[in-house]
């Protein structure tokens, strides 16, 4: 049993071997191999249009994975059937460009319809881990304000807090800091960062940001040429 407790534990969160990654038969992206452990943290760069968002895409199954092998937080993505998708979903925390807040209603209300949506029920449970998240991000006084009454970096935070409101395996970001000023793109960064150190959740941060990755240096992945190199190897 201590073995097979060990093996779990070494499984690479993200594992694609061969992988060809395609929409309506029409391969975006071929021969991707790419391993993420517990803990890493790497940054996917590449020209607008390179397959970047595709990639992202097809590691939380929103996107097709025509073949090779691909497993995310243990579980297979390129056989995986529609119904089994939330399943891999409460293991991934997912950040976009534009945060995509519900609009009419709160920052807490935000977060709740994420845990119910995801099974939490008690009301004590949610309360409690609502908090300590946005506490984590730095925005403990905005539970109750409506996404339009905080500024860009704000709900960029609130982003982020939905992303780890689940304390997921892997947080996929596309382009976060996209449209923030040079200073709070740098706050959020940071954020990611520290989350990325104090928890262990490994990370793929999607960005056109050199300054950032200058900034906090860390593993590159890059798509080109129809395909991904990562150059760590």
């Amino acid at each position: 049993m201590e073995n097979t407790d060990q093996t779990t534990q070494q499984e690479p969160i993200v594992a694609l071997e061969n992988v060809v990654i395609g929409y309506n038969d029409t391969p975006l992206l071929k021969d991707v191999n790419l391993s993420l452990a517990k803990g890493d943290f790497a940054y996917l760069i590449g020209k607008s249009g390179a397959g970047k968002t595709s990639l992202l895409r097809s590691l939380y199954a929103d996107q097709g994975i025509e073949s090779g092998v691909a497993r995310v937080c243990g579980i297979d993505v390129v056989n995986l059937r529609r119904r089994h998708i939330p399943q891999l979903r409460r293991k991934i925390g997912i950040v976009f460009q534009d945060s995509r807040l519900l609009t009419d209603r709160n920052v807490q209300a935000n977060l709740e319809f994420v845990l119910r949506a995801t099974g939490w029920k008690k009301r004590n449970e949610i309360a409690n881990q609502i908090g300590k998240t946005l506490q984590a991000v730095g925005i403990a006084d905005k539970a109750q304000a409506l996404p339009q009454h905080l500024s860009e970096g704000e709900r960029q935070r609130v982003g982020i807090a939905r992303a780890l409101i689940n304390n997921p395996d892997l947080i996929l970001a596309d382009e976060p800091t996209g449209n923030l000023d040079p200073m709070t793109s740098a706050e959020i960064m940071q954020l990611l960062v520290d989350i990325n150190r104090t928890t262990g959740t490994t990370m793929l941060i999607s960005t056109h940001d050199f300054m950032m990755i200058d900034k906090y240096p860390a593993r590159v992945v890059v798509c080109e040429d129809g395909t991904v190199r990562d150059t760590e190897n």
